[in-house]
């Protein structure tokens, strides 16, 4: 089975400048990053520790009051070895006071409600201090979706989004991220026992090594099933990359003019220096 190339040096030296010149060309020098206690979250962090100094860092843990302990001392790890700057908001009560009104709302509303109430929160902080909010989405979970749109997903700069989990993995342990946190099995922690991969129904080493072939070496659905996956594991990803696509997207705008924002108009943030 083939492997997804992952030279964990080259790929900390690339993201490294990456946060820097990104960062710089808005013409800002700190960023605020939600830390949960995950591998994702805990790299971006760290990374951009290492391209624009700690104290140049904010990391907002955002507890509810069914988070899991272990998430926020892992948080607090990341904050501890990385030397950035901290803060912890507490969202159980706003995210309280609205479920009151809808008592019966599923644990897919309330999660989503969760992850963009803890968006809304890291962009009032970037405001407050004059910094870009640093994204920790990765590859698969763009790919397949696996994400709140305008919650987790949201960011002004996003270093991860081109790793596979399972490259998050090895870059993680190769910069230092605590082994507790790499280690561990990843959960979004929006409700007790949840994990991403029981939620997913396959593992992320599985679902990688099909990603890697089916976007990055563009296998067919007979090539890859021919090298050995199961067709309904192939055609359950394929459906779910494609219902997806509205994620990975900004919003569509209806084209009224010659030059329209997103299609016609799309020079770099950089462009005229």
């Amino acid at each position: 089975m083939n492997q997804i190339p992952t030279n964990v040096g080259l790929l900390r030296s690339i993201l490294v400048s990456f946060i820097r010149n990104e960062v710089q060309k808005v013409g800002v020098d700190r960023v605020v990053v939600g830390l949960s206690g995950g591998v994702d979250s805990s790299l971006s962090a760290m990374l951009a520790a290492e391209a624009l100094g700690q104290s140049h860092i904010l990391g907002v843990m955002l507890p509810y009051v069914s988070s899991s302990p272990e998430s926020l001392s892992h948080a607090e790890l990341v904050v501890q070895k990385s030397g950035i700057e901290s803060l912890i908001v507490d969202i159980t009560r706003q995210i309280d006071a609205y479920f009151e009104q809808f008592p019966v709302a599923d644990q897919r509303r309330r999660g989503n409600k969760m992850a963009r109430e803890r968006m809304t929160i890291l962009y009032d902080h970037s405001a407050r201090w004059n910094a870009l909010v640093l994204g920790t989405s990765n590859k698969t979970e763009l790919l397949l979706g696996y994400g709140t749109l305008y919650g987790d997903m949201a960011s002004a700069i996003n270093p991860l989004g081109d790793l596979y989990k399972t490259q998050v993995w090895a870059l993680a342990e190769f910069v230092g991220v605590p082994e507790v946190i790499v280690s561990k099995k990843p959960s979004a922690d929006l409700w007790a026992g949840q994990t991403d991969e029981g939620e997913l129904g396959f593992s992320y080493s599985e679902v990688d090594r099909l990603l890697y072939l089916m976007v990055d070496e563009r296998y067919s659905r007979e090539e890859l099933i021919a090298k050995g996956f199961p067709e309904g594991f192939v055609d359950d990803v394929t459906l779910r990359i494609m219902n997806s696509q509205f994620k990975r997207r900004l919003p569509v705008i209806a084209k009224i003019s010659q030059r329209t924002v997103d299609r016609d108009f799309r020079y770099a943030r950089d462009w005229g220096k």
